[in-house]
């Protein structure tokens, strides 16, 4: 059987295009995980780290949101993940970019957004998981 046809998208930029043996990523409603053959499906995605699986190696991207979509024709599986921002571990170390999001969170706090601060302390915790040590 076929592997995956993976595509992970941000309105900027292809994060990531090519084929994997295994896809996981954070739904809204728990872990999801997608193999060649998978049913169509559609999940919104929470803030998380997306995991690919690719000829023995992993990468881990950290993703702020946004949706995975999954198809299958023939004998191909496709997974597009459409992100609303998304972060290659070598990105992350290039800046501090968990930081900011703590700062955010702080700033946040302090008019009494929780809801917002809690997202960003969410993804300045996920940038770290994939920058420390890839997921």
């Amino acid at each position: 059987m076929a592997g995956l046809e993976v595509h992970l998208v941000t309105p900027e930029r292809e994060v990531w295009s090519g084929e994997a043996d295994f896809v996981t990523a954070r739904g809204v409603d728990g872990a999801l995980g997608v193999l060649p053959g998978h049913a169509p499906l559609l999940a919104a995605l929470a803030v998380g780290p997306v995991f690919i699986d690719a000829g023995g190696s992993r990468t881990a991207v950290a993703v702020d949101g946004g949706f995975l979509h999954v198809a299958h024709e023939d004998d191909v599986t496709r997974v597009d993940i459409l992100a609303e921002h998304a972060v290659l571990p070598d990105e992350l170390a290039r800046d501090d970019d968990a930081e900011s999001h703590e700062r955010r969170a702080e700033e946040l706090r302090s008019e009494d957004r929780l809801d917002e601060a809690r997202e960003e302390l969410a993804k300045a915790s996920v940038r770290r998981r994939v920058a420390d040590n890839g997921g």
